[in-house]
């Protein structure tokens, strides 16, 4: 490619640049970081932990967006410095890494610009996912744990910080569930086009006749609550199991009854903590994720009620969203979106943002 069409990239991408910093509104995210910066700093702001919590987090959201925006249009703009050096020594080897930097570059202003699609009302927020295997027995808790840790390597190469909150491991193989919480801005708006139920087929490496075998999983997201959304919880509404935490096989983490499991009777949502140190810590967690739950719950009966007036039959996209298929071909689909892609393996190492931005898109067209 000619340093010409190079220029031409970089003047298009100057374009998109300059309406993904519109759509973001970068003065009044200035203003707010400046805002919730004099918040953070007060000397008494730690007198309520949850205000703080809330302030800090919020902040951290505001300063990784505009770090990202400002490092993004500093990269685009060192691009042509870089051809202009590389072509005035002639050096072939320093243009095509020019190239590959705008490439980079290009890459990160596609994954700005989706970000602009999320307007939801709890999309710049963490999110909980939780995983749990269906129907296929011990092929199932396989599938389960496999995609646990698709997501948490997906979480790894975009540097998101992750606390497993809970894993419930199977007897033979495989989990039967887990939830963790993703730090991040924009988590929940990111991977809530995730929940669904997930789809493997592949020969069973438990099937001592080498069988081609269908397993489920099911993928829940929900958006973190915060001190603002007032969800209450009467003690009278939940019973509280305390338990031994146990890892794969059975075997016992904790020498100490602390892990909590809480079920909300009028629901019967069921939600659990183990990786806390205490009994009262685990209590606090799972109450958090609890409340979560219920917002998300409250969210969806909300949605539905509106889609009845405006006659959306449709039904809930998120029920058979995506099908992994390692044999007798490989692929894996999304169902709504039609993305498709023919590496399985790279896809459940993590490399999944074709289907995040694909669904992210669908999810708009549809609102």
């Amino acid at each position: 490619m000619a340093a010409r069409e190079y220029l031409e990239e970089v003047g298009a991408l100057r374009v998109t640049l300059s309406a993904i910093e519109q759509v973001l509104n970068l003065p009044k995210l200035e203003a707010d970081f400046t805002a919730l910066e004099a918040e953070a700093s007060a000397p008494n702001l730690w007198d309520d932990p949850e205000k703080a919590q809330i302030v800090t987090s919020k902040l951290s959201r505001v300063q990784a967006i505009l770090n990202k925006s400002k490092i993004i249009r500093r990269r685009l703009e060192d691009v042509p410095l870089l051809l202009e050096l590389a072509e005035g020594e002639s050096d072939e080897s320093a243009i095509a890494e020019a190239g590959l930097e705008l490439d980079e570059v290009t890459r990160t202003i596609r994954e700005l610009e989706v970000q602009t699609l999320l307007s939801g009302e709890y999309d710049d927020r963490d999110c909980l996912i939780t995983i749990r295997s269906e129907a296929g027995g011990v092929e199932a808790a396989d599938w389960a744990q496999m995609l646990m840790r698709m997501y948490l390597r997906y979480c790894e190469r975009h540097g998101f910080k992750v606390d497993v909150l809970e894993t419930s491991y199977a007897e033979e193989a495989g989990i039967k569930s887990t939830t963790f919480r993703v730090y991040a801005p924009y988590a929940y708006g990111t991977l809530s086009v995730e929940q669904g139920t997930h789809r493997l087929v592949r020969i069973s490496p438990f099937d001592s006749q080498s069988r081609r075998h269908t397993s489920f999983a099911g993928v829940e997201v929900v958006p973190v609550v915060e001190q603002s959304d007032h969800i209450e919880i009467d003690e009278k509404e939940i019973r509280v199991d305390v338990y031994r935490s146990s890892g794969p096989g059975g075997q016992g983490v904790n020498t100490t009854d602390s892990a909590v499991r809480i079920t909300h009777l009028a629901t019967g949502i069921v939600v659990s903590c183990q990786n806390e140190r205490s009994q009262i810590q685990n209590k606090a967690t799972a109450m958090a994720v609890l409340q979560s739950k219920l917002l998300d719950r409250r969210r969806q009966e909300e949605r539905a009620k509106l889609d009845a007036l405006k006659g959306d039959n449709s039904g809930s996209w998120g029920n058979q969203m995506r099908s992994y298929v390692l044999a007798p071909y490989q692929m894996v689909k999304d169902l709504r979106t039609d993305f498709e892609v023919g590496n399985p393996f790279a896809v459940l190492d993590g490399e999944i943002d074709g289907f995040i931005e694909a669904g992210i898109k669908w999810r708009k067209s549809t609102d």
